[in-house]
């Protein structure tokens, strides 16, 4: 079973999954970062691919993309990194990136790679979902790799439907139509597009990204999802020159107030 599956089945409520972006703040912080996560109690993880043009991320992370990069990581790099990492984290792993940089290394290749890895998932928000029925769904299966896709307060409710018939392991809720890291919190959007999104009854678990970044817009988040994304406000803590260690548990301390 897919980990993505099995975290699902086994925790229906108040789920933390955190971004970073790989090879930032430093080329070979990628491997520590997850395993101190993991250690720290978070459910999942989402390892961005640095790509030079991060349309969907806010400055932050644009920032963190371009460090990276400037770095040396690549996408063949982060496979290397990640070669080993099953042998000490369990939690499900998930890529978040862009489709160019997979199409220039290869579909098949690229999800041969992430099977071998241990990736149990991607998230390609550039990917529209009838390009990747019609030609990579299948690529996907055979390396039991999920497509996790995107909705919006603008995603009309047939294509939300669609989505969610689609998806195999979980429905990102984006909070809003802005990018990522912009200030804005989780309390300030549309609290009628979660109530409508909850009284679907969608048969898929969502995650609540965007605007996600404390204890309290992480507890509001769980109240309408099974849980909650949270990227640009730990990528911030990271670029603080603090130690692996210590960025994590900060971070932690400010989700779980009462860890």
């Amino acid at each position: 079973m897919n980990r993505i599956n099995k975290l699902f089945q086994e925790k229906k409520e108040n789920i933390l999954s955190v971004y970073f972006t790989a090879g930032f703040p430093a080329l070979n912080d990628t491997v520590k970062i997850i395993q101190e996560l993991e250690k720290n109690g978070v459910d999942l993880i989402e390892i961005g691919m640095p790509f030079s043009d991060p349309v969907a991320d806010g400055p932050t992370i644009q920032h963190a993309s371009e460090i990276a990069l400037k770095n040396g990581m690549s996408v063949r790099l982060l496979f290397e990194q990640l070669k080993k990492i099953r042998e000490t984290v369990n939690i499900p792993l998930i890529l978040m990136g862009y489709f160019n940089p997979i199409l220039q290394f290869g579909v098949e290749e690229f999800c041969r790679t992430c099977s071998e890895a241990g990736i149990d998932g991607v998230i390609l928000p550039d990917l529209p979902l009838n390009e990747f029925e019609e030609s990579y769904r299948e690529i996907f299966l055979k390396n039991n790799l999920h497509n996790i896709l995107l909705i919006t307060p603008q995603t009309s409710e047939k294509r939300i439907r669609q989505i969610d018939q689609a998806s195999e392991g979980f429905i990102y809720m984006v909070s809003s139509s802005s990018t990522t890291g912009t200030g804005k919190k989780v309390e300030d959007f549309q609290q009628e597009y979660f109530e409508r999104i909850r009284q679907m009854n969608l048969k898929s678990p969502r995650l609540i990204g965007f605007g996600i970044s404390d204890h309290a817009t992480f507890v509001n988040a769980c109240r309408y999802a099974n849980g909650a994304i949270i990227g640009s406000a730990f990528v911030k803590l990271l670029d603080e020159k603090r130690t692996v260690e210590e960025s994590v548990s900060c971070f932690i301390d400010q989700i779980f107030v009462n860890k």
